[in-house]
């Protein structure tokens, strides 16, 4: 059998209604909005801002680089929700490639999909913790220790800014085994662990701390919105784009991590009341609601300071800026919760797409059935939400947060690109088959999406290349010592047995 074998549109939706593996469908429009607007708003504009303004020497341009990477994600976004609507199954891109590339670009997919929702987690854990500290300083004046919110390489970064004689006390204050400095980010394992335990419970119980949360990080902007035109200043403005169009582009590289998540909306697609409405509602909905509030952001945020001073506090740039303006303490601690919330979200809901593509492949034969159990009272795929959890926990307690950002976006805009390949072929393929809602635009929708993705993978770093491929190469490797063995599609298994 081929190994782009190609899964029916008809025997995947069949196969989600197999008892024991069935999830319930309880989530409406609002609840799917919200879910995307938690999944975008997050480290990516609380954190990754300040990144591709410095590193990427977009500057003030990074406007410009915002409204570019929102006009690729709104021809993918189209894509995807044409997709969720018509196959509204919990896999997502997985699930598209497999009925429409076959079962090699699904497993690749599958596999690239965790350097979106978990290594992308990884990043988020990583920045919630040094928000989570700047908030219990501003309100207590504690600071926790160095080497229980930091990765052991950050760590060594911190102590060349220091002079020779402070630098040689920090790391003298931290505990040795065996002569090595023990540092692992604490805080990050911590609410991963809180995360993985909420998601557990239920999916309607997640849904609704989430619009929580969602409400009091968009309250939250809105007061730093108003703040920053009260600090702005044109002059730095001058030069607007230091780094010309290769800034631009590198900016708008680094800063496609602020809009990962709307595609999260579709891993929940098996657990919407009515897919066929409210996936396009969620999925562009909150799309539009965060392209808005990102460029207002951008706006006051690189007219209230220089934006190479940014590099001093490159994590956290909103705070950098109030502090750079001498705001009140008041102030800084609120933004200062409102990326603590709005990184919480952000955890929650790739927490929670996570799992359900593990749950998709397991379901498949992929991966082992253990994956695909679903907890007998809260109706949750437990076992995978788990896993994930001790995956992230590990991974955000010893690695830093620009090489995990940069491994995700990649990853996730090769993912958008199969979606919009998998839209073409669809049409092509079944062009009878109903499609509730369907992507304007012609064949000229994806190619562009397509478009603007490779134009966004180009301003990636050379190392993130190699990591990109040598981690489609371990899947690979796995694919062939059990899923291509185990398939159910492979083995003509009937469905739900």
């Amino acid at each position: 059998m081929s190994l782009f074998q190609i899964k029916s549109v008809d025997s995947i939706v069949a196969e989600s209604e197999c008892a024991g593996q069935k999830l319930s469908r309880v989530l409406g429009s609002f609840d799917v909005t919200m879910i995307g607007i938690g999944a975008i708003i997050g480290a990516g504009i609380f954190a990754m801002v300040g990144a591709a303004a410095v590193k990427g020497s977009a500057g003030p341009s990074l406007i410009i680089s915002l409204i570019i990477t929102a006009i690729a994600c709104g021809f993918c976004a189209l894509c995807y929700a044409e997709l969720a609507a018509m196959v509204p199954i919990a896999g997502s891109a997985y699930t598209y490639a497999y009925a429409t590339m076959g079962e090699i670009v699904a497993w690749i997919i599958g596999w690239d999909l965790i350097l979106e929702y978990a290594i992308g987690n990884v990043a988020v854990a990583i920045s919630w913790s040094g928000y989570f500290n700047d908030l219990l300083k501003s309100i207590t004046g504690l600071n926790i220790p160095v080497w229980l919110r930091l990765d052991y390489h950050t760590f060594l970064l911190s102590l060349k800014d220091l002079p020779a004689g402070e630098a040689a006390a920090s790391l003298a204050a931290v505990p040795h085994l065996f002569g090595i400095p023990i540092v692992v980010n604490l805080l990050a394992v911590s609410v991963t662990a809180l995360i993985t335990w909420v998601l557990v419970m239920g999916i309607k119980e997640s849904t609704r701390f989430n619009s929580l949360m969602v409400g009091i990080k968009l309250a939250v902007l809105a007061i730093f919105i108003v703040a920053g035109f009260v600090y702005f200043n044109p002059d730095n403005w001058t030069p607007f784009a230091p780094g010309g169009w290769t800034g631009i582009q590198a900016g708008a590289a680094y800063i496609f991590f602020a809009y990962i998540g709307f595609d999260a909306v579709s891993t929940v697609a098996e657990e919407t009341k009515n897919p066929a409405r409210d996936m396009p509602i969620g999925i562009i909905g909150s799309l539009i609601i965060c392209t808005i509030v990102y460029i207002l952001v951008a706006v006051v945020l690189t007219g209230m300071m220089p934006f190479g001073e940014l590099k001093l506090k490159i994590a956290e740039p909103l705070v950098a800026g109030l502090e750079y303006n001498h705001a009140s303490r008041w102030l800084i601690g609120l933004v200062s919760f409102g990326a603590v919330v709005a990184t919480t979200a952000v955890l929650l809901v790739f927490q929670m797409g996570q799992p359900r593509i593990f749950f998709s492949m397991s379901r498949d034969g992929l991966l082992p059935k253990y994956f695909a159990r679903v907890h007998p009272v809260h109706r949750t795929p437990h076992v995978t939400t788990i896993w994930t959890g001790i995956f992230v926990g590990v991974f955000s307690a010893f690695f830093s947060l620009d090489a995990m950002a940069e491994l995700c976006n990649i990853g996730t805009l090769f993912a958008f690109v199969l979606v919009c390949i998998g839209v073409m072929i669809l049409r092509h393929k079944e062009p009878n088959r109903p499609r509730p809602f369907r992507a304007p635009g012609g064949v000229f929708t994806p190619l562009l999406g397509i478009g603007f993705c490779l134009y966004l993978m180009l301003g990636l770093g050379f190392n993130t290349w190699v990591r990109f491929f040598g981690w489609l190469a371990i899947g690979l490797v796995i694919y062939f010592a059990y899923g291509y063995r185990n398939s159910r599609l492979r083995n003509n298994a009937a469905a739900c047995s």
